[in-house]
């Protein structure tokens, strides 16, 4: 038996064993090639090449993320940090990542898991470069893992990866999607697997991965914070999947594109620590229900949870608790078309960013961002914020745009800020005449139809993620055979008569086109000669031209254009939100007519494929201003 934390540096490998689980890491390259635990000699898959077991990832223009030296950083009986650095310089300019790459692996006393974290750095005068994805991935034992769990109402018996491939599977209109026609086991035949339909918000992704029955073992991918991810708390991103593989994605420009590709200048220095994650395993005995080791795992998150910042990472980069700061206040809404009074918000997302625009964070992915909720009363508490400069942004359920505080906000160590309270005025002009969903930033609460019965993926059938199945864009067509949507208002119910996703047209011979959809509406009185306003807020946007006219379909030009918007893929890759898009236009009065014979015209122009559309958060049209005495109960 083990005592202490022991270290073996061999010529080819490093071994860290604290008596639980034994590590192996390739030596200089620093990639998990082996974890030894509860019998199993190696949880990863055996049949993979060393590199393809447990790595992390850098995709760019080209290969090279490896690691060329290897060093002790702390070793004694309590722990075992070491460090795998990979050092840039020009001789290497277009073969490797212009980085300075410095893989850490921790493991300590009595801990049943081992934690891995990474500093990635840009120096001046280095070349330009771009990056998409930042990640840890894990490619464990086929044999053994086949009960994944994301969520305690997202959890199953997974596929194989043989099911995937050719005679087995059969791929559908890209290549991540396979209806699986011949598996290994019959209870899969029929169902579609993809790797996007077990994608998950950056803020509920703290622990995931996969269960082996025999010996019941978990392997748990838990992330206590996720202060080093990209773009805010409702960045989409891939978490376990068919392989089976376990993912601690960073960075990614899925259900986002080009907009979040992390590109760096000529000169421009950067350097940023992305991490430690814990690798936790557990077992339990034969008897015991093997979804016990599930609820372990979530008790063993919030562990981490409330041990972070981490104590032990010995690296200078990773400031600890006393070297970071607080800022806590409350935020108010106030729309007096609503109320007179200050509405606390709610259920507010409040965060501290690197600085730019109001809404600027869901595009950030250079720096550190730090969220919180805000509470009933509307009072928000930011803990463990690294030293820097920052932006305060918020958005709140419910009401449309962002918030972005007047100032910049500096965090010294030690800081504890109370930056008292802060009023979100939402954009308004007037009172609302109608309006179509609900405004938080999703396209759940509009009509999600049945899957096509050819292709679906059994776990969610009957569940709230009902829009995470695979060809949903194809029922558009058809619902509605012969003409686009047409939406009444006060007589539809968004929640049955609006599509959630305004897609292309498939036709008979197989091409798409644009669509047009229509809003109509009664007006009791119409000024001439005032300004309204139609706000229209969308979830997602995807290669997308969005047009607006009123009440006549033919205007040229139209009232208002988008211009082409998005890259997101969410239609295609099952998401039921992306970027967050909010446009304000500006409606003549002389433009509608007093009555019922309002028609607000939407047309999505861009065609020739099935994925390009928009989703719609929420629309609605403010007549003209009312004076102050009656802004309030005009709704």
């Amino acid at each position: 038996m083990v005592s202490g934390v022991q270290l073996q540096v061999q010529d080819k490998h490093v071994v860290m064993d604290n008596g639980i689980l034994q590590v192996t890491l390739s030596n200089p390259e620093g990639i998990v090639t082996g974890i030894q635990f509860q019998g199993i000699d190696n949880l990863l898959e055996v049949r993979n090449a060393e590199y393809n077991r447990g790595y992390w990832d850098l995709v760019w223009s080209k290969p090279g993320k490896k690691a060329t030296n290897f060093t002790v950083i702390v070793e004694n009986e309590e722990q075992v940090e070491v460090s795998f650095t990979r050092l840039w310089n020009s001789s290497l300019e277009g073969q490797v990542v212009p980085l300075n790459i410095d893989k850490r692996f921790i493991m300590l006393h009595g801990s049943s898991g081992f934690y891995t974290y990474a500093i990635f750095e840009h120096l001046g005068e280095w070349p330009a470069f771009n990056i998409d994805n930042i990640r840890m991935a894990f490619k464990l034992n086929k044999d053994k893992f086949h009960f994944m769990s994301i969520a305690d109402n997202r959890q199953r018996l997974m596929p194989l990866p043989d099911d995937r491939l050719p005679g087995r599977g059969q791929v559908l209109a890209y290549p991540e999607a396979v209806l699986l026609v011949n598996p290994v086991e019959p209870e899969f035949k029929g169902e579609v697997d993809d790797k996007y339909l077990y994608s998950c918000k950056s803020q509920d992704i703290r622990v995931h991965g996969w269960i082996c029955a025999d010996p019941p073992v978990g392997f748990w991918q838990i992330t206590p914070s996720i202060e080093s991810r990209s773009a805010g708390p409702l960045k989409q991103y891939l978490a376990s999947h068919v392989g089976p593989t376990s993912l601690a994605l960073f960075h990614s420009v899925h259900y986002s594109g080009a907009d979040l590709i992390l590109r760096f200048g000529h000169s421009e220095p950067w350097k940023k620590v992305f991490g430690p994650i814990f690798i936790y395993l557990n077992s339990l005995s034969n008897e015991d229900d093997p979804l016990l080791l599930w609820e372990d795992a979530k008790q063993q998150m919030i562990f981490e949870v409330q041990s972070w910042p981490y104590d032990f990472p010995a690296s200078k980069d990773f400031p600890q608790s006393d070297q970071r700061g607080t800022l806590h206040g409350r935020l108010l809404v106030e729309d007096r078309y609503i109320n007179m009074d200050y509405i606390a918000a709610n259920g507010a997302y409040v965060g501290l960013a690197p600085p730019g625009n109001a809404g600027s964070w869901q595009r950030e992915c250079k720096g550190y961002q730090f969220w919180a909720r805000a509470n009933a009363d509307g009072y928000f508490y930011i803990d463990h914020i690294r030293t820097g400069n920052y932006s305060l942004y918020a958005f709140v359920p419910g009401f449309i745009g962002d918030y972005k505080y007047d100032f910049n906000i500096t965090i010294i160590e030690g800081s504890y800020i109370d930056i008292g309270d802060l009023v979100y005025k939402p954009p308004r002009n007037g009172p609302t005449l109608w309006e179509i969903g609900i405004p938080d930033r999703y396209a759940a609460e509009f009509y999600v139809p049945d899957p096509d019965p050819k292709y679906i993926n059994k776990l969610y059938v009957n569940h709230t993620d009902r829009y995470r199945q695979y060809g949903l864009w194809e029922r558009y067509a058809e619902l509605y055979p012969n003409e686009d949507l047409i939406y009444i208002v006060n007589q539809g119910d968004y929640r049955k008569d609006w599509f959630f996703a305004q897609v292309t047209r498939k036709k008979d011979n197989q091409t798409y086109e644009g669509t047009t959809w229509q809003i109509k509406f009664e007006l009791d009185n119409v000024n001439e000669s005032a300004v309204y306003k139609l706000r229209l807020a969308l979830a997602s946007a995807h290669v997308s031209v969005l047009q607006v006219r009123i009440n006549d379909p033919s205007t040229e030009p139209p009232l208002f254009s988008t211009g082409q918007i998005g890259k997101e893929n969410t239609i295609a890759r099952h998401g039921i939100y992306g970027l967050y898009w909010l446009f304000n236009v500006d409606v003549p009065g002389a433009l509608f007519v007093k009555g019922n014979n309002n028609t607000i015209y939407l047309t999505q122009a861009l065609s020739g494929s099935p994925f390009r559309g928009v989703m719609y958060d929420y629309i609605r049209l403010e007549g003209p201003p009312l004076p102050p005495c009656n802004s309030s109960n005009n709704t």
